[in-house]
């Protein structure tokens, strides 16, 4: 799970979520180096539904929110080993300028990034009324698919807040699942509550390499 893929400027809020461009690159080749290859979240539900094949050391890589880092930096790191990225899309962000343009968003679909919903605003939807989580987590997904003509198969929790009346309505927006901020591997048996390994800019690659080797998931 990245963010921004930068150093952080003097008082961010948040620093830990931004992630220097020569860091990720490293953390990348890493896991090139360990065995890794990157798939779609598409990709990993084929497999556990369908059995479907892939890669021996599969990883997900997921950016959340839509920053322009995801295409000026993330887009081309992945290009050059011909990996996919997860874009989770918040809508808003790509109607400003720290954000992803439509075009820098059809150019990484062309390149195989699955894209997935983010909501269209980022609230916490543990705290809205009916109506609004509605628009939030089927409209999200109605304005992506009609813009870019894709599945948006999977949701992505805003800050990672959910409840059961929340999944209720990620479910009903025909979501075949919907990705979390709680730490650990993703599992088939929690479709709609599935865990991330959040990457932060102190981790670097040790860090990275540690939560993995943690987690069991380095061989």
């Amino acid at each position: 799970m990245y963010h921004v893929l930068s150093t952080a400027p003097a008082g961010a809020p948040f620093p830990e979520l931004y992630v220097p461009k020569a860091a990720f690159a490293a953390e990348v080749a890493w896991l090139a180096s360990h065995g890794f290859q990157a798939v779609t979240l598409q990709a990993v539900y084929d497999r556990w539904t369908k059995g479907t094949p892939l890669p021996q050391h599969p990883v997900v890589l997921s950016f959340d929110d839509g920053y322009r880092t995801d295409f000026t930096v993330a887009y081309r790191v992945l290009r050059a080993r011909s990996w996919p990225g997860v874009l989770n899309l918040e809508v808003h962000n790509t109607t400003v300028s720290w954000g992803l343009s439509p075009g820098r968003v059809r150019r990484m679909i062309a390149a195989g990034w699955e894209v997935d919903a983010h909501t269209i605003t980022h609230p916490d939807l543990t705290t809205l009324d009916a109506t609004r989580l509605r628009a939030e987590v089927a409209g999200s997904r109605a304005v992506i698919r009609r813009t870019y003509g894709v599945p948006v198969s999977f949701f992505c929790y805003p800050a990672g807040r959910y409840d059961a009346t929340v999944i209720a309505a990620v479910r009903q927006a025909g979501y075949l699942g919907a990705t979390t901020t709680r730490p650990g591997l993703a599992r088939p048996s929690e479709l709609y509550t599935l865990a991330r390994v959040r990457v932060n800019a102190s981790d670097v690659v040790s860090g990275l390499a540690a939560k993995l080797t943690a987690l069991g998931a380095v061989r």
